[in-house]
């Protein structure tokens, strides 16, 4: 491997630049004509037009991928998340084409991809699974009988899923019917595949996440959790690291629990393994990710592991030189994702020109971004500024590196959700860790508005 492609934009395609500068490899850009003057264009060796603003016009075209790696000599294919990520066939479409590509197997990723098979996968190694249907159902009749024996409320979920579509939730029989239809009909726009599955509805939960990490020689570890509870529409908001309310034991078996799910599913590279945990800290499995997460920043940050850089150094056939036994989580850490997002308007989406950007600085704190002064944030894409990232010695002293660093961050032009994180600083519920993945929901059909406190 001595050229890398980043088929991805925005701050991934930054990090991942540099990862690969690190590595000493060679690294080529692809962009929209909406992103010419991003700043991932503009850090790569080199840079190629893929396209038109609209993703299936560009980052979502494999044929203008592939173009822009014969023409520049890429050998190999670094996907980043979202876009074609987690695509199968495209990453089936690399290998047929002599291109590294940067993450799991085509296989592994079909597998694990496919909800249904990822659930049988970890009941295969006894990993615990929420209660639902087995496989598909087909008919909103079917569904119902399922439903019955489950008990509402119940979880309508699209085999295909993921960022928090296809998903309806029927709290009756009344409701299931209309429900299905829904469920089907957003799998099928966002995922072209129109089938779903049943899941018994988990009350009050918490979300949580093990990073994991997988060689082609069969060796794995997992890198600790992620608690992702603060969420608006199931997209998050905050993730912080180690979880507030796991204990020692807990995160030991449900570490353990996540290896079992990939080893089974012949996973290489890096991946997450999601879990709910219920108010009794039962765990059960949700879904594997394929791919390097948003949130992997709060991982690299606890462990001191370069995640970006072991995918890389794994693709290219290396064995993992960490040993599960040398890792221990040292401090607390917080993710706050900053999006051009007006959480006073109910987090509507605020693209245009960045007139200043300001980011904070100082100890332990860490910003993930690709925007400046000047930059307009395109309304094609998702509406991330940066991520920030800060670490304590405990929690108290990371929301408190985390108030600080909020308060530096300067941005003007567009509305973002720094308020809305200096709020839940804040917030009695939060600073004592008694929420759900419900509780921003809740606040805000409530007609909590999150006003700048600054102002």
């Amino acid at each position: 491997m001595k050229k890398v492609l980043i088929a991805n934009r925005g701050e991934i395609a930054v990090r991942i630049i540099r990862a690969c500068h690190d590595l000493g490899l060679q690294t080529v850009a692809v962009y929209s004509q909406a992103d010419a003057e991003a700043l991932h264009v503009l850090q790569a060796d080199e840079a190629i037009c893929i396209g038109e603003p609209p993703s299936q016009k560009s980052y979502l075209k494999i044929p203008n991928i592939l173009s822009a790696c014969e023409i520049t000599g890429a050998d190999a294919v670094h996907p980043g998340y979202g876009f074609l990520s987690e695509n199968a066939g495209f990453a089936t479409i690399c290998e047929s084409c002599g291109l590294n590509f940067i993450g799991p197997s085509p296989k592994a990723i079909a597998m694990l991809g496919d909800k249904a098979k990822a659930k049988a996968t970890a009941k295969s190694v006894k990993c615990p699974v929420i209660p639902g249907s087995n496989g598909i159902v087909a008919t909103p009749q079917e569904g119902l009988v399922e439903a019955k024996k489950l008990g509402f409320p119940i979880f309508i979920k699209a085999c295909a899923g993921g960022g928090g579509k296809g998903i309806r939730i029927a709290h009756n029989a009344d409701e299931f019917v209309r429900q299905f239809s829904a469920a089907r009909a957003e799998a099928e726009a966002s995922f072209n595949n129109p089938d779903v599955y049943l899941e018994k509805m988990i009350v009050n939960p918490r979300h949580i996440e093990i990073q994991v990490l997988g060689d082609k020689h069969g060796n794995y570890l997992y890198l600790f959790e992620r608690d992702c509870t603060i969420q608006r529409r199931r997209q998050k908001l905050i993730e912080e690291a180690p979880s507030p309310i796991l204990t020692d034991s807990l995160r030991k078996k449900i570490g353990e629990a996540a290896v079992a799910v990939v080893k089974a599913a012949g996973y290489y590279s890096a991946g997450t393994v999601e879990f709910l945990l219920d108010e009794d800290k039962n765990f059960y499995f949700m879904e594997v990710n394929t791919r390097i997460q948003v949130e992997h920043t709060v991982t690299e940050e606890l462990t001191g592991v370069d995640l970006v850089c072991e995918q890389i150094k794994i693709a290219m056939g290396e064995k993992l030189k960490i040993r599960q036994k040398d890792l221990a989580p040292k401090g607390h850490i917080i993710q706050f994702r900053i999006n051009a997002e007006d959480p006073t308007r109910n987090f509507a989406p605020s693209p245009g020109q960045l007139e200043y950007y300001i980011p904070p600085g100082g100890p332990h704190v860490r910003v993930d971004s690709a925007c400046y002064s000047g930059y307009r944030i395109p309304p094609n894409y998702d509406s991330m500024i940066a991520k920030l990232i800060v670490k304590g010695r405990d929690r108290k002293e990371a929301i408190a590196i985390g108030k600080r660093a909020l308060k530096e961050f300067h941005i003007g032009g567009v509305h973002s959700t720094i308020p809305f994180h200096l709020h839940m600083l804040n917030d009695k519920k939060f600073l004592e860790s008694d929420y759900c993945i419900t509780y921003i929901d809740e606040l805000i059909a409530a007609g909590y508005i999150f006003n700048d406190p600054k102002e």
